[in-house]
């Protein structure tokens, strides 16, 4: 089957600056993916390229195979949601929804046109606001609205820009379950891009990590988080973020830069690696060298522990009822199961 979104070779630049680096990525026609990355890492210029608002250097945009490179945004069919609400402040929430079916060549009867208003609102839970004024809605409001406005036009295709980031935590984790269920729904392929893991990890029917306008790792959230494939991804998902611990062989074992061995190490393969483990993957005890335990938090579920450990900081999660604090010692290990080591390049 034909991808929706086919994207080849795709770089883009600004001045000297590379945005985008050999972009190449399909998207499902039944498929929502994530793309995660700090700021800077050219999410919003991947998803301005994908709609004809940037033009790029290189490569091919497809949409349901057909190649739409050179075509204009109002003919490419996608419709984007940025994470200002972009609204019109003095207009009923009715009159921002159907704003974008009056544009010239898009116009709609006016039965329509009310039919396409009232279904994006009942999707949206937000037909009790038709009436009000934009200007008098909360932030999680103007985003439904926002949405909305995207929806009546029933696009091939929806690009996120970082929609739910000026939304308070509780509102964000209400609105990313909402987000997600009406592509279900609606079962229209979605690229959502985003900075926040947690947003990633909860909504990605497939996750694309994205680092400095390259594409460093694909694949569904679980399996990017636990076998990420270098150190630059690895930081990227995990709270509290990974340890990552530089190691070389000696003997049979890896030890640390201050001479300390921590784990046995695999016969063959490189002498320099990175040893990568998550804070929930480190045993508190039944190590063989002590830690000192700088700070032990507090965090409902959990308790995180920071340590000093074989020269340099560790961190690790234990049960929230765990006796230590700050100031006692530990004897952490790593789970060699759960422990992951890359090659130093």
């Amino acid at each position: 089957m034909t991808p929706a979104l086919e994207i080849r070779g795709l770089g883009k630049a600004f001045g000297g600056r590379h945005a985008l680096r050999d972009v190449s990525l399909d998207v499902g026609a039944d498929e929502l993916v994530v793309v995660l990355g700090p700021a800077g890492a050219g999410k919003t210029t991947l998803l301005r390229s994908i709609a004809g608002l940037e033009q790029p250097e290189e490569g091919a945009i497809r949409l349901d195979g057909r190649d739409v490179s050179g075509v204009p945004p109002a003919d490419r069919d996608v419709a984007l949601v940025f994470q200002d609400f972009s609204l019109y402040p003095d207009w009923r929430v009715a009159t921002n929804l159907a704003f974008p079916l009056r544009a010239p060549g898009r116009a709609l009867p006016g039965r329509e046109l009310s039919e396409r208003v009232q279904w994006a609102a009942a999707l949206l839970h937000i037909t009790p606001l038709l009436g009000r004024p934009s200007h008098l809605l909360s932030g999680g409001e103007q985003q439904r609205v926002a949405i909305g406005r995207a929806l009546v036009r029933r696009p091939k295709l929806f690009l996120l820009d970082e929609p739910l980031t000026n939304l308070d935590a509780k509102l964000r984790e209400r609105l990313r379950a909402e987000i997600a269920a009406l592509r279900r729904d609606l079962r229209v392929p979605m690229l959502y891009v985003t900075h926040d893991q947690a947003e990633a990890l909860s909504m990605a029917d497939r996750l694309v990590v994205l680092g400095e306008g390259r594409i460093l790792q694909v694949g569904s959230p679980e399996d990017v988080y636990r076998r990420p494939i270098s150190p630059a991804v690895a930081r990227q998902l995990g709270t509290p973020p990974i340890n990552l611990i530089p190691a070389r062989r000696r003997a049979d074992r890896w030890i640390t830069d201050a001479g300390v061995p921590v784990m046995a190490a695999e016969p063959g393969g490189p002498d320099e690696v990175v040893l990568g483990a998550r804070p929930e993957d480190v045993i508190a005890e039944g190590g063989e060298h002590p830690a000192t335990v700088r700070m032990a938090e507090f965090l409902g579920a959990t308790k995180l522990v920071a340590a000093d450990w074989a020269g340099g900081a560790l961190r690790l999660l234990v049960p929230p009822d765990s006796p230590i604090h700050a100031g006692v010692t530990i004897r952490p290990r790593l789970d060699p199961e759960r422990t992951l080591c890359w090659p130093v390049i």
